[in-house]
Order: structure tokens, then sequence, then C-alpha cells
């Protein structure tokens, strides 16, 4: 304790990060995470009663919005959400996004599913894992985070991985990303980063801070040059995983 703060440290993508959190269920909610790494954290964050009602007032907006009825959310849980928030406002500046899609990993190599909410990222997903069994892993169901080098692309798991919990603490190098949509016939095609960039755009987390946000849309920029992209119709029947997966495997 500090100052009243819970303080713990964590790591995110190869980064240290310390956090002064006020609830102690955020430090249960990370666990997989945490670290006694003595390194000098390069990512500080203090989370603020007005940190937590900001959540609440963005989950109002969103609700809002989608036309859903507002829901009055634990100011635990709120307080997770600030704690990515923060996190993810400067992970820009160490060459990482959020990227909201379902990443699983197959024989090490990752493949980002993402779609608008409800196509059915987690059900395509779900099917890749009872076709490979013990040959893949979940890296992560909602928001992972995406490391750009040189090299490539990494997929990192995350504590922030949807309402179905599904994910580990796990990376592994990115071969496709493929945006999913319903179709009667499963089918998948590669396309032209152009031609998809304001869909993917969509999907990135697009930090407040101008500086950060250059240097994400840069970033998102350089996974399109260095991740092949694919569309993928399909009907969710366990054909569609045969489908995609073997359609992502050209060389």
């Amino acid at each position: 304790m500090e100052d009243g703060k819970i303080v713990f440290q964590m790591i995110l993508a190869e980064r240290v990060i310390r956090v002064s959190a006020i609830y102690p269920e955020t430090v249960t909610f990370v666990k997989d995470y945490l670290t006694e790494d003595e390194r000098e954290a390069e990512i500080a964050v203090c989370i603020s009663e007005a940190d937590i009602d900001f959540e609440q007032m963005h989950s109002d907006r969103e609700a809002e919005v989608e036309g859903h009825p507002k829901r009055v959310w634990p100011r635990p849980y709120l307080e997770t959400l600030a704690v990515y928030r923060k996190i993810v406002e400067k992970m820009p500046f160490y060459e990482t996004f959020l990227f909201h899609g379902s990443v699983i990993a197959v024989d090490g190599e990752a493949y980002l599913f993402t779609a608008k909410s409800g196509t059915g990222k987690s059900t395509h997903t779900r099917l890749w894992r009872e076709m490979f069994g013990d040959r893949c892993v979940m890296i992560n169901d909602d928001k992972p985070l995406l490391k750009v080098t040189d090299e490539g692309v990494r997929a990192y798991g995350t504590p922030w991985n949807g309402k179905h919990h599904l994910g580990t603490n796990a990376s592994a190098p990115l071969r496709a990303v493929c945006i999913l949509e319903r179709d009667v016939d499963n089918h998948i095609a590669r396309v032209d980063a152009g031609e998809v960039f304001p869909l993917l755009m969509q999907q990135t987390y697009r930090p407040a801070e101008g500086d950060a946000l250059m240097q994400t849309l840069d970033l998102l920029d350089h996974l399109c040059k260095k991740v092949p992209i694919y569309r993928l119709g399909c009907n969710m029947e366990p054909e569609a995983a045969k489908v995609s997966y073997e359609g992502m495997q050209e060389p």
C-alpha cells in the first residue's frame, strides 16, 4: 500500500507496468500477469475515482449509441477498464497497440479474427479449437496487444479477454489477419490492405492524445504491410474452420 493505493507490477507485451489501484479485485483480475520483476517500470498508471467515473460515463454513451439500456457497473470492474485504458494510451510509444479481435495460435503461429460485434469471432475460434485440439492455444478472445517490429508482428494475451474469459498469458508471431463475415457458404480470399484499412482502423483502439494516435495509425499501417489480410465468409459450421485455415496457408 502507498498513500492508500494498492500498488503492484505486471508485464504486458514484454513491458513492465506499475499500477496504483483502489480495489483489491483489480489485482485478482490481472493475477496471471503479475510479476516480481525488480526492473524499473516503463509504464506507470495511477487510478483515481474520476477515472472510474469516466468508464461509467463511457459505458452510458456506448449504450445510448447502440440503443441498449444503460447499466450501472460495479466500481471494481470499472477500475479494470480504467487500468487498461491508461496502459494502452501509452503502449503505442513502445511499438504496441490494442486491436479488437480474437487471436488463436496453431502450431506456434497466431491468427487474428476481427469483425463487427456479434458476427461470431468467438464462435469461429471455438471451431478452430475443436478442429486442432492440443495444437492450438487461445491467446485472447477480445482485446489482444499487437507489437510491430522490423521482424514482423507479435500478438500477446492480456487479462482483458472478453465475456467468455478465453485467453492465455502467451504470445505468438502473427501469421494473418482475417475479417469475418456471415455467409451461406464458406469462402476466403486475400484482400488488399487499402481496401479494408478503414474497417481495421475501427477495430483499433485510438488514443486520445495526438502523438499516441499518430503512432498508432503508423503501427497499423506497418501491420498491413507485414501481415497478409483475408476476408472470410462463413456459415459457422465445422467446415468453416478448415476453409479458413487452409486459405491462410499460402506462402
